[in-house]
């Protein structure tokens, strides 16, 4: 039994690295443009315009109320019917960052306000206006706080990517299902791709804790 589980892993075990390998580059690629995008739709929220506190909080609650499957499928035909063809890694990128944006604005929202008002008064108070508080003042010790959140949300991220193996995008998953009919065997090949799964998420929470330490130290 032994010998046939690692005479299968030794034969199919490039087809579940280069799964794991594009997964980690489109969660990276995902949580990236998600936390650019969900910033200034932190900046929205926090505005003094309506208009822009209106559509921001309208979005959040759309992505974060619609399954990411849906999302995924509207990202995947909704362009076809405009005449507009993408391949399949910005397809993916792009739905599951916009996905991604939501949750990280809420997240980047919580650590701009757990900082002291009397913070951004002072600021202003010496001339500064709200964006160079932003920067120089707020962001910098907000990121303190937000920082374990937004590594959790990369490894959700990590695990949320493995939808995107229904549009054909050859992922983790992607390769486990077509492992799974050429071998002809309908459990080991997911078995595989769940220790890969479950070591990608827990490195990445190990290395996260260790910044997190680390970053702690300097406050």
């Amino acid at each position: 039994m032994l010998n046939e589980i690692f005479s299968f892993f030794e034969k199919y075990i490039m087809f579940f690295v280069q799964g794991a390998g594009l997964t980690i580059l489109v969660s990276l690629m995902a949580v990236f443009f998600g936390a650019i995008i969900g910033f200034f739709l932190t900046l929205m929220k926090t505005s003094k315009f309506k208009l822009l506190r209106f559509l921001s909080v309208t979005y959040t609650e759309f992505i974060r109320g619609t399954p990411v499957l849906v999302q995924l499928y509207m990202g995947y035909y909704g362009p076809g019917l405009l005449g507009f063809h993408f391949n399949l890694i910005a397809i993916s990128v792009t739905i599951l960052s916009l996905n991604s944006a939501a949750y990280v604005s809420e997240i980047i929202r919580a650590g701009i306000e757990s900082i002291d008002k009397g913070q951004r008064e002072a600021a202003m108070s010496l001339g500064m206006n709200k964006l160079l508080t932003l920067k120089e003042i707020i962001v910098p010790q907000a990121l303190r706080n937000i920082f374990p959140a937004l590594g959790n949300e990369f490894i959700v991220v990590i695990k949320e990517s493995a939808v995107v193996s229904i549009i054909g995008m050859h992922d983790l998953m992607f390769n486990a299902n077509t492992v799974k009919g050429i071998s002809y065997k309908p459990f080991l090949p997911y078995v595989i791709a769940s220790i890969f799964y479950f070591v990608m998420t827990f490195t990445l929470s190990k290395l996260l804790g260790r910044v997190e330490r680390g970053m702690k130290v300097y406050q």
